[in-house]
């Protein structure tokens, strides 16, 4: 497929208000109210306990209850009651196994059942039932094949059935019928182009046709047509520039449009209008400011207005009003940004 990279008008990259609190590697959800709860990450002088929620409204900041434990690489999901899980991750001594729970009526977080298994830079997906998957990412002694899911009505989680491939730095994915699909990572023998369905009604892992191009910290997107969008990362050859779309009516993964520009620990966020706008990330040793609009209809990547500040392992919101918040992340040299803007 032939592709150009064009440059439509100046996007809008507008300065909001600064958290309170530098981070990288933190996370962030939407609450049902509107506003985006961050928590955890590395901050300046390290892991970090701290949490604040940002108002799109007043574009500023308000620091909120901290976590019981800090932690950086944990996942966070709202779940449908309007709480929050905050989940593994890095802790001060290793890969954590305890999970919180925000209640944004309170601002105090309180633990919950700790999962079975340590991990950190795994996936976590809210499946149909309300019910949260967690899947692979690095333990104690390496890759893990291990999955669990944690129920919030009763605080537990509950083993499953293992991934085929034991798997980290992977991505994941809600189908249109509630599987969700697993792409990619690596694990003791290096990066995969292998992804997996796990059926939550029948407890099993499938294994489907393979990516084109194995993969690791990439990003991964439901597209408005239920295709699966799968966007830069890292093979044992180097950065990507490549993008692939698998399409769950035939189980095939199709290449499409080159990326403008390399990347890995990038951002993904499908808009309103179903395009795909990636933030950020790393190429090399460099922190990138650009960002670039993918277009499910032509397969094509358009190169889009720059961040004001480049960042990596940052987070990207999608808020309420179709506009995306980006927050936080490092920048080249090391240095934890505390500055946050908004694309729309």
């Amino acid at each position: 497929m032939m592709t150009t990279t064009t440059t439509t008008k100046e996007a809008v990259w507008i300065p909001t208000g600064n958290m309170n609190t530098a981070r990288f590697a933190h996370t962030a959800s939407i609450l049902t109210n509107g506003t985006v709860l961050v928590a955890g990450g590395q901050g300046v002088s390290g892991l970090s306990t701290s949490a604040e929620v940002y108002n799109p409204s007043t574009g500023l900041w308000t620091t909120t209850g901290n976590l019981n434990t800090a932690r950086m690489f944990h996942t966070q999901v709202t779940l449908t009651n309007g709480n929050v899980l905050v989940v593994g991750g890095q802790g001060m001594s290793g890969p954590l196994s305890s999970a919180e729970v925000y209640d944004p009526s309170t601002g105090i977080w309180t633990t919950t059942g700790n999962m079975n298994t340590v991990r950190f830079q795994y996936t976590a997906s809210i499946l149909t039932n309300g019910n949260v998957l967690v899947v692979g990412g690095q333990g104690v002694n390496g890759p893990l094949s291990s999955a669990e899911v944690y129920n919030p009505s009763t605080g537990l989680w509950t083993t499953i059935g293992n991934m085929n491939t034991a798997r980290w730095g992977h991505t994941a994915s809600i189908l249109t019928n509630g599987n969700v699909l697993v792409v990619g990572g690596q694990g003791m023998s290096g990066v995969f182009g292998s992804a997996e369905v796990y059926n939550p009604s029948a407890g099993r892992w499938t294994i489907i046709s393979y990516m084109n191009t194995a993969r690791i910290v990439h990003t991964q997107v439901t597209l408005t047509n239920g295709n699966i969008l799968v966007a830069g990362g890292q093979g044992m050859s180097g950065l990507y520039n490549n993008a692939e779309v698998y399409n769950l009516s035939t189980d095939f993964w199709i290449t499409t449009g080159i990326v403008n520009t390399a990347r890995i620990y990038h951002t993904a966020s499908i808009l309103t209008n179903g395009y795909v706008l990636v933030a950020g990330g790393i190429n090399g040793s460099t922190a990138l400011r650009n960002a670039e609009m993918y277009n499910p209809s032509t397969g094509l990547w358009t190169a889009t207005g720059n961040m004001n500040t480049a960042r990596v392992y940052h987070t990207a919101s999608i808020l309420t009003n179709g506009y995306v918040l980006v927050a936080g992340g490092a920048i080249t040299g090391g240095i934890t940004s505390n500055s946050a803007e908004i694309y729309g």
